[in-house]
Formats: C-alpha cells, structure tokens, sequence
C-alpha cells in the first residue's frame, strides 16, 4: 500500500471516529452535553498544563484553574504579591498564563541583564507594545516602526533634551507653575493660605502644562487653556489594561481616543505647515527641533504627519510616569513633616534665603531634593511591569531552560526596589538611604550607544526606575529637572498634611497600567507664610 492510500486511510478512519463520537453525544440528554461543552476547556487547559510543566527545557508553570484567563486576576489586581508567591514557590523564573499569553518571567537583577540586554534577533518591544500605543500616538512612529527607526527618532527627540535646553526650562517650569498656583481652582494661592486638593486631579494637570510649554511652545500650551486640554484626557484613556489586550473593540472610550488622536496630531500638523509655509523654523521647542532634524540615516525624512505623531507620543510618553512620580511625593511629604521640613532648609542654604532665584545649576546643588525623587521612585515604579515578545526561541543563561518563540518575557524593576536583600527596610521612605549614592541609577561601567547616544550598557543593578537597555526611557533627565523645579516651588511656599492627623499613604492601585495611588488622594496645603502673594 503506497504512502498515499494509507494517508487517506487514516483520515477516513479518524473522520469516522468522529463521526461516531458525534453521534454518541447526540444522543446525551441536553443537560450532559451543556456540561461536556463547559468542561471540555478546562479539562484540556489542566491536561495542557500537566504536560506543559513535564518538559525540563521549560520554566516552571504557574497552575491556574481558568483556561485563557490563567492568573490575569492576582497578576492584575496585586502583580507584586503574585510575583513574591510565585517567587517562593519556584524561584526566580517562571511563567504564567496572561490572557491566552504565556509570560516568562525572570525576577531580580539577572532578570534585569537578561530582558533588557536580549539580542533584537531574539526579543521586540515593538511586537509587545505596538497594538497599544499606535492608536494613542499614531502610524509611523515609536513602535509603530523598526527597532532602528525608533532608535533615530529617540536621537531626532534627544536634541530637545540636552542640559542647554534644561537650562532654559527651568524659568518656564517655574513661570507655568506659579500661573496654575495662582489661577487653579485647587489652590488660588493668593486669594486662600490654605486648601484641600486631590493629587490625581492637580499633579497630571501640573505635569502636562509645564511638559506642553517648554517641549512643544507658548502656542500650543495656550490652547491648553480650552476646551482642548479635554482631548489629552481623552487620549490618555485609551492606556488601559483592556486595549493592551483588546485595542480596537468598539466603545465609547476608544472613539473619544481615535477622534482625540486625529484632532491633535491635525492641530500640530497645522502649525508644522504654518512654520514651513513661513519659513518661520527657529530653536524654540521641539516642533522646531524635529523640523530640523528628523531624517534617518537611510536618507528617509519623516512625513509631517509623523512629526506630528511623534509629538504627541513624546507628551504622553512621559505624562503618565511624571503625573504618578508627583502625586506619590506629595504624598510621602504629606506623611513626613521631617522630611519636609528637612527639604525647606535645603532651599534656604542652596537659594540663600531666597534670594537667588531657581535655576537648572541651582537644583544640581539640592542633593536632598534629589534624593527624594529617587527614593519615590523606588518605592513606586511607574511602570510595575515591562514586556517584550519573543521572536526566536531564547535560551536563560546558566539553566536549562528556553523561552519559546511567540512567548513573551516580563521583568519587574519594581519588585526588585522593594525587596529587602537589596534596600534594608523597603517599604520605608528613607532619603538619606541615597547618601552616599549621587551618581546615576545605572551601574557605571561599559557604555554602548544603540543609535540616541551613549548610555551605560550595564542594567544589573536593582535599581533601574526608567528602564535600561535600548529602551530605556530617554527623558530621565527631563522628567527629574520638571519634578525637582514643581516640589522646590512647593517645599518653599507650602507645607503638606493629610486631613486626619493619622493619614497615610494611600495603597497603590495596578489596575491602570500605571502604578497609581488608589484615588480619590487628598491632602491640605498650608502657605508657610500666611498672606503671602506669589
């Protein structure tokens, strides 16, 4: 009998096999067939991960009762808890089974050398993020493109963030701040010496207009004062945990994001075309900026429309992250009066008694300030995971295991932070654990430049709050010389309480894809000097 024949033979076999199994579960009454159709998957899914975790080439499976869902419930309402678990049980690789994804995850420092420093050939950012952020930011830009075109625009955006242009930013910083101060309906400084406000209201709203002033112009930080801010509300909703899985499903919330998107990535356009048609290109902002640069070393030049994509991707990029980083501050302060009032009397000294006004070389001076940043960072990453898609079957150093094609990788800088082996006391705010620590968060050492500058290309060390590798986050420096100048202005005019004499910090809420506080998080500001006029 050829091969042929007995091919055929065996698929009529098979069909007739199933025709029979067909037949028998026909004839079940409608209650036993129901129950079979039920428990069909989750019998398969428990068979599927017996036999998943037999095989010594993988890490250990992480069991979960629900097929597709897997452990997306305490992943997703307590990421942290879950990986201190799974950490105990297996060690420091496993995975899991997110939404029909299977998530290798690889804990601490190692992990941190192994995600982060993976080949291209082996891992993509793109691959993980790209059905996300593209309906948010726009075609044809951050992921929505090439690993090397990514890494040209980050070079294109890098010119707008150099220690020169900080230098400029910091009196603009400090302008828009006193200007929300004054006119917020969450402070009116100098109509009241003290108030009530909510830190997820006042800080993204803070972040965001200081962020439009100095990185896209006075023009466009102008229409913020309309009913266009709402758009950037808009917009920024369409980062959910549901579209990361989900990104084009209908709902009102999608629609709002696609028509934000289109609004004002139109409205930056216009304003490129304006300046091009006037041949008005100066060294104002970023618009300016990427005008001048933005053609990548293949001698493509990005479209205006790209341009204007990259710029809403640069603002939002970084909105979440700094929104976040402020409000926990000022809650930490709030909680900490010594710590308040040790920040105060570094002012004093650094602006001598306060007549030297703030500057970029100024806040250099303020290490305190500067370790309080770091600290909240620690304590709250922005980001409490970090994934990549594994395009090439990945082997983990030193064990037998591979990460299969298709899978994907996840680290947790944010766990690291809060494990005691590496920060004695981890839960606690302590700024003077930074004293003798005044370089950068990165380990020193080795440099390599993937295409926006030379950056340190160690990322072992237990401290990464923005990333590491060739994605790690290229407005570090930015978004420290935005945050210092916000909480010098703060720590010099106010004090900070909770409304109840044992007030604490809120608990942090993972279901964002932020680590936010859990809101609404109130707290009092009170003037240092009564009546005082800003």
């Amino acid at each position: 009998m050829s091969d042929t024949t007995q091919s055929t033979s065996l698929v009529a076999q098979i069909f007739s096999y199933a025709g029979i199994a067909l037949s028998y579960f026909n004839a079940l009454p409608i209650a036993q067939r129901v129950s079979i159709i039920v428990l069909a998957p989750f019998v398969y899914h428990i068979v599927w991960q017996l036999l998943y975790s037999l095989r010594k080439d993988r890490t250990p499976l992480v069991f979960s009762w629900i097929p597709w869902v897997g452990s997306a419930i305490p992943y997703g309402t307590q990421p942290y808890v879950f990986f201190e678990k799974c950490n105990k049980q297996y060690g420091d690789i496993f995975s899991f089974l997110l939404l029909g994804k299977i998530m290798t995850v690889y804990l601490g420092p190692k992990g941190h050398e192994f995600i982060f420093n993976a080949k291209l050939a082996e891992v993509s950012a793109e691959a993980a993020y790209s059905h996300l952020t593209t309906p948010v930011f726009g075609k044809g830009v951050i992921y929505d493109v090439p690993n090397n075109r990514l890494m040209d625009q980050k070079k294109f955006v890098k010119g707008a963030l150099t220690k020169e242009a900080f230098k400029t930013y910091v009196p603009l910083f400090v302008e828009e701040i006193v200007k929300y101060l004054k006119t917020s309906p969450n402070f009116k400084v100098n109509e009241h010496d003290s108030g009530k406000i909510n830190v997820m209201v006042t800080q993204p709203e803070m972040t965001i207009f200081t962020a439009s002033r100095t990185l896209l112009g006075k023009e466009m930080r102008e229409k913020l004062d309309t009913d266009f801010a709402y758009l950037y509300n808009d917009l920024d909703r369409g980062f959910t945990p549901l579209n990361f899985v989900f990104p084009n499903i209908p709902s009102a919330t999608n629609k709002r994001r696609d028509h934000a998107q289109k609004t004002i990535s139109n409205t930056y356009l216009e304003l490129i075309k304006k300046r091009r048609s006037e041949n008005d290109i100066q060294d104002r902002d970023l618009i300016d900026e990427l005008m001048k640069n933005s053609t990548y070393k293949d001698g493509t030049k990005m479209t205006d429309q790209e341009i204007a994509n990259l710029l809403i991707g640069v603002l939002m990029g970084g909105q979440h992250t700094s929104a976040a980083t402020s409000a926990w501050t000022l809650l930490h302060l709030a909680e900490r009066p010594d710590v308040q009032e040790e920040l105060y009397q570094e002012q004093v000294k650094v602006l001598d008694n306060f007549n030297r006004e703030l500057s970029y070389d100024a806040l250099e001076e303020m290490p305190l300030l500067n370790q309080t940043l770091k600290e909240v960072l620690r304590l709250h990453h922005p980001l409490h995971s970090l994934f990549r898609k594994v395009i090439k079957d990945m082997q983990v150093p030193n064990t037998s295991y591979v990460v299969p094609k298709d899978n994907y990788v996840l680290v947790s800088p944010g766990y690291t932070h809060l494990q005691e082996k590496y920060f004695p006391q981890p839960h606690t705010l302590n700024i003077h654990r930074w004293d003798n620590d005044s370089q950068s968060s990165y380990s020193v050492g080795e440099e390599i430049d993937y295409g926006f500058g030379s950056i340190s290309k160690g990322v072992s060390s237990p401290y990464l709050p923005f990333g590491g590798g060739r994605h790690r986050c290229i407005g570090e420096h930015y978004a420290y010389c935005q945050l210092l100048t916000i909480f010098s202005v703060f720590i010099r005019h106010f004090k900070f309480r909770y409304e109840k004499p044992n007030g604490t910090v809120p608990i942090s809420d993972f279901t964002s894809m932020v680590t936010l506080p859990t809101g609404p998080a109130y707290i009092i500001w009170e003037k240092r000097i009564p009546g005082e006029q800003l």
